[in-house]
């Protein structure tokens, strides 16, 4: 089972940014996609952005032209570079590896968006 520890959560002001990392103990380009999820406080986790292995990228409505995802083989690493940052946001951020039919999470990583 591959093991994802996601870093880069903390505190911002509205309108900061934040760059979270997922580092994978396999190859992330072995993957039939990875991608970031979150959940707030009293609801659902929810998608956010996801990168398959030929590079096709998908975002949320809520996140589209704020936050962009990216992948670096070499170091078995995915990122979500949030910018524009708004409370909404605020959430536990949680990587997620599609290997079908299977599906592995990290333990995730707090974001917090003051205004």
């Amino acid at each position: 089972q591959v093991q994802l520890v996601e870093s880069g959560g903390g505190l911002a002001q509205t309108g900061g940014s934040l760059r979270l990392s997922c580092a994978a103990s396999e190859s992330v380009s072995s993957f039939n996609a990875m991608g970031w999820y979150r959940q707030a406080p009293g609801k659902q986790r929810e998608f956010v952005a996801r990168i398959n292995i030929i590079g096709n990228i998908n975002y949320s409505d809520s996140v589209k032209g704020r936050f962009t995802i990216s992948r670096d083989n070499a170091k078995n690493t995915v990122y979500l570079q949030m910018n524009s940052l708004k409370p909404e946001d605020t959430a536990v951020y949680y990587c997620n590896a599609l290997r079908s039919p299977r599906s592995a999470w990290g333990q995730g990583t707090q974001v917090t968006v003051s205004s």
